[in-house]
């Protein structure tokens, strides 16, 4: 067997790729190495995720639609002329085959529009995928914009965040951590600050703790920002104080 760094194994693993006795050298790897652990654990989460999110389970009424599409498929006579009757291939067609039949076309109906359905779904994750790549390139740009500048701020309950601008990209990306999770049927909402005239920025995932925001708009020349507490979807314009405000670098 080729000697390979264990290092790059902890994706083959995670994904159940390696031989078995590749497997036992990595396990035995793994007992004393604390950062493949932590890494293959983490592959280990995202494999499993991305698992359920293509995953179906059967329609909980498939026996039910197969009996009932069952009844409608006309049954042979016993002792009538189709009986024992054997089609060019050879098969005997009969009662048992006809249930067979309507079991598979009912299971190929249900299955076709799972198909149908996982596709969709297939669809959305790879549109959700590209716009995060987009996403995820955007703020790559803002924080390494050369004239980007940095404003930290504290935040209630001792979460921090800051905001980088960079005037340049005409964008800023908002970065919290430790923030403490919305109460129910709230939101976090981000405003840009035209001067005393909040414009809204985006929402913040109300899941999440610590997060990076591109926020929504281009800077165009507001003076700050701020966040506020809105109702779950958002608002026009806010509807509480803000929590913080944070001015833009001149």
């Amino acid at each position: 067997m080729r000697t390979v760094d264990p290092h790059r194994l902890t994706g083959a693993y995670a994904l159940h790729a390696l031989s078995p006795e590749e497997t036992l050298l990595f396990e035995r790897h793994l007992a004393g190495c604390d950062a493949c652990a932590q890494e293959t654990a983490e592959l280990s989460a995202t494999a499993a995720r991305l698992g359920l999110a293509v995953s179906t389970a059967t329609a909980p009424d498939m026996r039910d639609q197969v009996l009932r599409r069952i009844t409608t498929v006309r049954q042979d006579t016993p002792g009538g002329p189709a009986r024992g009757r054997r089609g060019r291939a050879g098969l005997r067609a009969g009662p048992v085959s006809l249930w067979a039949l309507a079991a598979c076309l009912a299971a190929a109906a249900a299955l076709g529009g799972t198909a149908v359905w996982e596709h969709g779904r297939a669809e959305d994750a790879r549109a959700e995928a590209r716009s995060a790549t987009r996403t995820a390139d955007e703020i790559a740009a803002v924080l390494a914009a050369p004239d980007a500048e940095v404003r930290a701020t504290e935040l209630a309950g001792g979460a921090s965040a800051a905001v980088v601008v960079s005037r340049d990209q005409d964008r800023a990306v908002f970065v919290a951590s430790g923030m403490a999770r919305p109460p129910g049927g709230k939101v976090y909402q981000l405003w840009f600050d035209d001067r005393g005239g909040m414009r809204s920025a985006g929402l913040m995932d109300p899941g999440r703790a610590d997060q990076t925001v591109l926020m929504r708009g281009a800077v165009d020349g507001a003076s700050g920002m701020g966040i506020t507490l809105e109702p779950e979807g958002g608002s026009d314009h806010p509807t509480s104080a803000p929590l913080t405000q944070v001015p833009f670098p001149t």
